[in-house]
């Protein structure tokens, strides 16, 4: 896939207590914060982006690293651009002071930056509340979020912190007791619902997280959990990334199955819809 030249998509900035970061937006309606994975706001996640749009919301992207409408790794140059764009990403986010990478019970600051957007773009927008996808590194971020009672649809993709390294971090997500307590009062008195999605074989994604997230939020938590052989062949790293890189986007694939999962509870919870039809592919953005 070729870089995407961001045709279709409004940029801009948002601050909140002295913090800027760059902004894509696209569509109309209630707003969907989408915050890409490493290594950033690729073709692929534009993609994303435009189906949020084509439900009639407005899919909101924050730039937190990487350069947006890169391709992570296009045929030409395979496993090397990937790895390049993978490192410079992972290299900026943990010099960073925004993101939690290693530490348990801990949430990320910059959370309290994306909690201050949604609530803005919820005004912004309308509708009756916010929607968030959170993926890989920040896809814990969705949940915690949802601290906030303007966010009604979390949808928790592949979430990969804190990095797995031993069974206490492996079994931990990245966010404050205080927040997770805060979030299971949500999804008891108010019906909250968190969608979870991971690959079965992903590493990055142990078991025992999505297990915690069972203890914690009980029937509240949907877990979608894919065996790796479901992936994207063509894609150049492991089973990881279900709505994008990864995503077989033909009727009937388990990961189709699981992109319009995440569409419904958006146009369910934020739109008033029932179940639509499934997901589109959208149009081809600009390239070069």
């Amino acid at each position: 896939m070729a870089d995407h030249d961001l045709t279709g998509f409004e940029r801009g900035t948002f601050t909140h207590d002295g913090t800027t970061h760059r902004i894509l937006r696209r569509g109309t309606g209630p707003a969907v914060i989408v915050v890409a994975e490493i290594p950033g706001i690729t073709p692929k996640v534009l993609e994303f982006a435009t189906r949020v749009a084509g439900l009639g919301c407005t899919a909101v992207l924050p730039v937190l690293f990487g350069t947006p409408g890169r391709d992570a790794g296009p045929a030409h140059v395979g496993r090397l651009r990937a790895g390049l764009a993978m490192a410079s990403s992972i290299g900026k986010v943990c010099v960073s002071r925004e993101f939690t990478v290693l530490a348990t019970g801990r949430t990320s600051p910059v959370v309290t930056w994306l909690r201050a957007l949604a609530a803005h773009e919820h005004e912004r927008c309308g509708g009756p509340g916010v929607g968030a996808v959170g993926m890989c590194l920040t896809g814990g971020f969705a949940l915690a979020m949802a601290t906030d009672e303007r966010l009604l649809a979390p949808v928790v993709s592949q979430p990969s912190l804190p990095l797995a390294l031993g069974r206490r971090r492996a079994a931990a997500i990245d966010l404050s007791a205080e927040d997770l307590a805060l979030v299971r009062g949500r999804c008891e008195r108010e019906g909250l619902r968190v969608l979870g999605l991971r690959f079965r074989g992903d590493r990055l994604v142990p078991g025992d997280r999505f297990a915690l997230l069972r203890r914690e939020l009980g029937a509240a938590f949907t877990a979608v959990e894919l065996d790796d052989s479901a992936a994207n062949p063509q894609a150049v790293r492991p089973p990881h990334s279900v709505l994008t890189e990864h995503l077989v986007d033909e009727p009937g694939q388990p990961t189709r199955a699981a992109l319009d999962e995440v569409l419904d509870l958006f146009r369910t919870r934020l739109l008033g819809q029932d179940r639509g039809p499934v997901a589109e592919a959208p149009a081809a953005g600009g390239g070069e």
